[in-house]
């Protein structure tokens, strides 16, 4: 009942007002936690560089001198390693979450992950396979074509694995849970497999790429990379949240959504093509790095609730926040030594996945 005075109307309004605050202090929180921990992360580590160094290297590259001292070699460790580093962890977690995100809202599922079903491993067997078989196919142009031809041969990884998925899971107008899984065990399955392969027959060089792919990590960030990775991932991340209203639907059934004026397959194909680009690219760049698709929005999901609108956006801050925090982490907790970033994202992924399993067991959501 409402208090003497007051409508429905007024009541549902102020509802809505404070949700809407709250979803805006979400996000806003977000912004502050993930600068915040992107300013650790390039002034820690083996080399230690000040918050204001940090900011008086990057003031000096726009021609700006603010008479703090710093040494050249915290100059060219912030510049050549950690600055691309962390805008690749940054690029790579915002990605995966997203991504996450679009994919539990394509398959109407929240266990659907680019890691679990296979999108991740899909593109690093394909990747693998590029790179054992380049030098044989592309011979000296090989130095010049590989920032390519990895990523390329990601994002059809993905792309493939990404669609089969999908059409092997879906019945009667639904996506069967058990399928999808058991799918994304296979796929991951023959990932690991080509990739022991691939170590086998591998050189020396060939072989420390390869041991990347299959730890993951974004020690080997460099500008280079960055340039020809970067905008696939950015397009992506540009080109979801557009979608957003349609997932909502789509959220209802995809016959309703139909009768609601949502092109289905439309937004089916572009949401399959927009997350194998970007999870292509993000693999191709630190190899397999799982979990992260599923801890953020479901994290989120519980604070902000469902609609797309806030959820992507949302998840791509909060998956990029854990990316480089887990990389700072893995970087210092046994330093000078390094953990590898999918080691970290795993520990701390695989019980929250069990934990989600246990919590839903008797709801029998994911039967």
């Amino acid at each position: 009942m409402t208090e003497p005075g007051v409508s429905g109307v007024e009541v549902r309004a102020d509802w809505f007002e404070e949700r809407a605050r709250k979803e805006r202090l979400c996000l806003v929180v977000l912004v502050l936690l993930l600068a915040v921990t992107m300013a650790f992360a390039v002034a820690n580590g083996a080399v230690s560089i000040s918050i204001r160094q940090v900011g008086a290297i990057l003031l000096r590259q726009a021609g700006v001198e603010t008479g703090v001292e710093y040494t050249r070699a915290q100059e060219a460790v912030l510049l050549s390693i950690r600055l691309p580093r962390v805008i690749l962890g940054t690029l790579v977690g915002a990605t995966l979450a997203m991504c996450g995100a679009a994919i539990q809202g394509l398959f109407r599922n929240p266990l659907a992950e680019p890691g679990l079903i296979g999108t991740a491993g899909g593109g690093a067997m394909a990747a693998v396979i590029a790179i054992v078989s380049a030098d044989a196919i592309f011979g000296k142009s090989l130095p010049y074509l590989l920032d390519w031809i990895v990523p390329i041969a990601a994002f059809l990884g993905s792309l493939a694995v990404t669609w089969l998925i999908y059409h092997l899971s879906r019945s009667m107008g639904r996506v069967q849970v058990t399928t999808m899984l058991l799918a994304g065990i296979a796929i991951n399955a023959m990932a690991f497999a080509v990739v022991g392969l691939a170590m086998f027959l591998a050189s020396d060089s060939q072989l420390r790429t390869i041991t990347f792919w299959s730890l993951g990590s974004v020690a080997g960030a460099n500008w280079k990379g960055l340039i020809v990775a970067a905008p696939l991932m950015i397009v992506a991340l540009a080109g979801l949240p557009m979608l957003a209203r349609a997932m909502d639907a789509m959220a209802l059934g995809e016959a309703e959504a139909s009768h609601l004026g949502v092109n289905v397959d439309q937004v089916r194909r572009r949401t399959i093509v927009l997350v194998a680009l970007a999870v292509g690219a993000a693999t191709a760049m630190t190899g397999m790095v799982a979990f992260i698709g599923l801890i953020a929005p479901h994290m989120l999901r519980l604070v902000i609730g469902p609609r797309h609108r806030l959820l992507l956006p949302g998840s791509a801050l909060l998956g990029a926040l854990l990316i480089v925090g887990a990389d700072l982490l893995s970087r210092t907790v046994a330093e000078p030594a390094e953990m590898p970033l999918g080691v970290v994202t795993a520990l701390l992924g695989a019980p929250y996945f069990l934990w989600l399993l246990l919590r839903d067991k008797e709801r029998g959501g994911f039967v």
